[in-house]
């Protein structure tokens, strides 16, 4: 499974993918002036908030995965069609690019991250594109099962490493900017989503990360999880664990879902 994709090879393969610029960040969910002002050339903007998730009900977390029906809708709307190979960025070293990767492999779709985001293609000196854009429909049909995801039930009694891919002070519960309680799920292990990136906001190397992701308990052939406040940034995680030849599972109602039922049990402090 090829996770990335670099600066350099898009360009040479500009004419034969489908770009999906995914500009999405907690306190500013639009990216859309964002995209206007500049994107890769073709890129169609993609709302993470209506397209990548699903309207969120009671004890659903913020950002429920949308079903297959609304989300092929979605994709047939970017121009996709099978066979296609998709590309998937956006600014924040593809924190929020991740979601639209990991939905997609689910779905069947050869699906790639810009490694390093905008900030690469920039840097590279490749042009950028203003304006919207707005494709011809396009016709693929998804599939299902390509990743695993638990339930609630499945986080509580998790017989592996369940990773916390959220920063280490809303970890530590010191803060809590968005959801009803502060802390983690007990027994998970902080592992902050940042520390997947180098320097200049590619993801590590291979090695790197199996090191970074051993340090934090994980062995080979142990059963992965990982959660984050929403399930968006989680998925990052779990494309960076696929890096390192590790499967993982995501739990997509995450902290936002956990921290909204008083019968869950709520852990603080860094252990």
């Amino acid at each position: 499974m090829t996770v990335t994709i670099s600066a350099a090879e898009l360009h040479d393969r500009l004419d034969h993918v489908r770009l999906l610029d995914v500009r999405w960040r907690l306190g500013v969910p639009d990216g859309r002036p964002a995209h206007a002002e500049g994107h890769v050339p073709g890129a169609v903007y993609v709302d993470l908030e209506s397209t990548l998730a699903a309207h969120p009900g009671p004890g659903d977390g913020r950002h429920p995965l949308p079903d297959r029906a609304a989300l092929q809708e979605a994709v047939r709307s970017w121009g996709v069609h099978d066979g296609d190979v998709v590309v998937a960025y956006d600014d924040i070293g593809n924190l929020s690019a991740a979601r639209a990767w990991w939905l997609l492999r689910d779905a069947g779709v050869d699906v790639r991250l810009l490694d390093g985001g905008l900030a690469a293609w920039v840097a590279a000196g490749y042009p950028l594109e203003t304006g919207a854009v707005t494709p011809e429909p396009g016709t693929a049909t998804l599939t299902g099962g390509g990743l695993k995801a638990i339930d609630i039930d499945q986080a509580a009694a998790w017989p592996g490493v369940l990773l916390d891919a959220r920063a280490g002070e809303r970890y530590r519960g010191e803060v809590e900017p968005v959801d009803p309680r502060a802390g983690h799920i007990p027994g998970a292990v902080s592992a902050p989503t940042g520390d997947n990136l180098g320097a200049d906001g590619a993801f590590l190397a291979p090695e790197a990360l199996r090191e970074r992701f051993a340090a934090l308990g994980v062995r080979a052939g142990e059963a992965v999880a990982v959660y984050c406040g929403s399930g968006v940034t989680a998925a990052h995680t779990v494309a960076a664990l696929r890096i390192a030849g590790i499967d993982a599972a995501l739990y997509p109602g995450s902290w936002s879902q956990w921290s909204s039922d008083p019968d869950r049990p709520v852990a603080t402090g860094s252990r």
